[in-house]
């Protein structure tokens, strides 16, 4: 392994082979001025001036590993419909490769936020849980590029797209992948052995309760890495840093002082750079400060962002 900054590394980043697999989703953007109330409910009327559409989920994940210069594969299952294709085209101009099974019967996720003078008004989604077989599918697709990748990063977003994650962890294990985990839900026992593990603040304390103290913090995390065999647990803890547990060390990293604009997408961003990272050599704490450091520039940003590798210099 290698010690050092992004910098350090930018040659064998764009080397590196990531594939990303989980939930995709169109991230649909109407931006507008308010002006007055409806008569008819006590809501806002927004006049939409400018829309933008982006990748989500899974697919900001990989479009954010591909800006820092990684090679990026990214399985998934979309709709036949609009926002499948208009998915597949922005990742394509963001230099990924969408690898996509198609589902007639699942429409593609998105999800449409109404914002005014930067403030979010209004969140819509459309979502449905995608079919049993297309998912077969996918996991046999899984298989075929597991072989040529360097590096495996695991999107849950608790649409059902990783239904079969404890299965994908150990294929990628078997095949001397390291497998990075952005978890979901309160059950952790199905990522068990992956090789990190990312939850939020919010998602640990739902999986293993309050903490009164920074040691009492440090033993249910250290608890928690060893019941689930993790190599690593990275908690990211927004204003309070991050914290990587190993096997007999912990890592803290402060929060980089930024203004703070938007958090969503943060943690797509973290887990996008530790991908490219440690497939490009790196070891878990030098890949954690470069993640955290990625992490203090998107969110000084409008909605889902990429960081690009001059503004490490910024």
């Amino acid at each position: 392994m290698v010690m050092g900054g992004y910098d350090d590394f930018r040659v064998r980043i764009a080397a590196s082979r990531v594939l990303v697999v989980g939930d995709v989703m169109l991230d649909r953007y109407w931006f507008g001025d308010v002006e007055r109330i409806s008569p008819e409910a006590p809501v806002p009327v927004v006049h939409v001036s400018r829309t933008d559409e982006r990748p989500g989920g899974a697919a900001n994940v990989a479009r954010n590993a591909a800006s820092l210069g990684a090679q990026v594969t990214l399985l998934s299952v979309v709709g036949d419909d609009e926002p499948g294709r208009i998915l597949e085209r922005l990742l394509k101009s963001n230099g990924v490769r969408p690898v996509f099974q198609i589902d007639a019967g699942f429409p593609t996720i998105v999800k449409l936020r109404v914002i005014s003078r930067q403030q979010q008004l209004l969140r819509i989604d459309f979502e449905t849980p995608p079919g049993d077989a297309i998912l077969e599918a996918k996991m046999a697709k899984y298989e075929s590029l597991i072989p040529d990748v360097d590096v495996v990063i695991l999107s849950d977003y608790g649409k059902g797209g990783l239904t079969h994650i404890a299965r994908m962890i150990e294929l990628a294990k078997s095949r001397g992948k390291p497998v990075l985990v952005d978890p979901k839900g309160e059950d952790f026992s199905k990522y068990r052995g992956a090789t990190l593990l990312t939850p939020n603040r919010a998602e640990f304390r739902q999986v293993v309760g309050r903490w009164s103290n920074e040691a009492e913090f440090g033993a249910k995390a250290h608890a928690l890495r060893q019941q689930l065999d993790l190599a690593g647990l990275l908690v990211t803890r927004s204003e309070e840093g991050m914290t990587l547990f190993l096997e007999n060390a912990t890592h803290h990293t402060p929060t980089l002082v930024r203004e703070v604009f938007d958090v969503s997408g943060a943690g797509d961003t973290v887990i996008a750079t530790l991908g490219a990272m440690i497939a490009a050599g790196a070891d878990l704490p030098t890949a954690t400060r470069v993640a955290n450091q990625a992490a203090g520039i998107v969110v000084g940003k409008l909605g889902t962002a990429v960081v690009l590798p001059e503004e490490f210099r910024g």
